[in-house]
């Protein structure tokens, strides 16, 4: 008899504010902890009602300060609590780098195994809601490139609910990227209750056989919307969501580059530096042999995230993408 599961139609903060709630429900050692996510319910309200459902020990204000937050999550995930930490923004979380990277990743490789940091790092991140400076950063190849933590990067909210519930019971640090430009961009059935969606395993948003984009978070939307133009002009994408951005899913990036021949990785970060390049290094490790036109990216500019009257100028849009397929489709 086939098993029929209960949906919600939720919003991708709606997805998360469910995935906390499950995770709350189902594990006393779960705790929220970030600067306003108790009775005002966070910047964008990811945890309101939280606090009032589940009280103030398990749901908590914390004073202004990162490090200090961070500090205390990684004590309380050594101690047998599993901490979500939330960083109000990205950009935000610079003051908290240093407690990340000589600390959150490297406990369990310098007691060798003996201590794990079951903690979750959940950060609002990208452009294009014309916030002000600092508030829209995509710097997740800082801690790409941080050995001992997993990043992850839904673009859905039934991603974002099952990877929320899988990275909070990983047995390691996760950063949790929630891309801001999609919180409320649209609404998809999400189950009830739970359900996990895999860690280090991307998705095949569209078949196609001319060309691959390679995209996450925001930037995965824009790439799909791009797919759907091209295909009026005959050129077949294929869009890969990689979901989690380290480990990345190798296998399904060199499958599917071995079998379109080309390549276009769209990333919001700047150019320099970012993790478009490490998927280019997978590419020309796996599949440089299949290829038929160089590897493209399209990234934003290497300058700060602009202000909001240059946002849309600074941000890889369908047009940008487009151009780019067309340049790899006629090399």
């Amino acid at each position: 008899m086939e098993m029929r599961v209960k949906t919600n139609k939720l919003t991708m903060v709606q997805a998360v504010t469910d995935g906390l709630r499950t995770m709350l429900q189902k594990k006393e050692e779960v705790v929220l902890l970030g600067e306003d996510i108790g009775s005002n319910g966070g910047v964008f309200r990811a945890t309101e009602g939280l606090m009032e459902e589940f009280g103030e020990e398990r749901v908590m204000d914390t004073p202004l300060s990162e490090a200090g937050l961070m500090g205390t999550a990684i004590g309380m995930a050594i101690n047998g609590m599993i901490p979500v930490a939330e960083i109000q923004f990205l950009g935000f979380i610079y003051p908290a780098y240093e407690q990340i990277a000589t600390h959150a990743t490297r406990i369990r490789m310098r007691t060798m195994g003996k201590y794990t940091v079951p903690m979750v790092i959940r950060a609002p991140y990208g452009a294009g809601i014309r916030a002000p400076e600092i508030h829209s950063d995509s710097a997740e190849a800082l801690f790409t490139h941080m050995p001992g933590m997993k990043v992850v990067c839904p673009s859905t909210p039934y991603d974002a609910k099952g990877l929320l519930i899988a990275s909070i019971e990983d047995p390691d640090p996760v950063l949790f990227l929630e891309p801001l430009r999609l919180y409320r961009a649209g609404k998809e059935e999400v189950p009830e209750g739970e359900y996990r969606v895999e860690i280090g395993k991307a998705a095949r948003r569209r078949e196609g056989s001319d060309v691959t984009l390679i995209a996450w978070g925001a930037m995965a939307a824009q790439a799909s919307k791009a797919a759907e133009k091209l295909e009026q002009t005959g050129v077949s994408c294929e869009v890969i969501d990689l979901r989690t951005l380290y480990p990345l899913d190798k296998e399904t990036i060199a499958e599917s580059v071995q079998k379109t021949g080309r390549a276009v990785i769209v990333q919001e970060a700047h150019a320099t530096g970012g993790l478009a390049n490490d998927v280019m290094g997978v590419i020309n490790d796996t599949s440089f042999l299949y290829l038929r036109a160089p590897i493209t990216r399209v990234s934003g500019f290497d300058v700060p995230v602009p202000f909001f009257s240059l946002e849309e100028h600074y941000l890889p849009d369908t047009e940008r993408i487009i151009q780019a397929v067309e340049k790899v489709i006629h090399y």
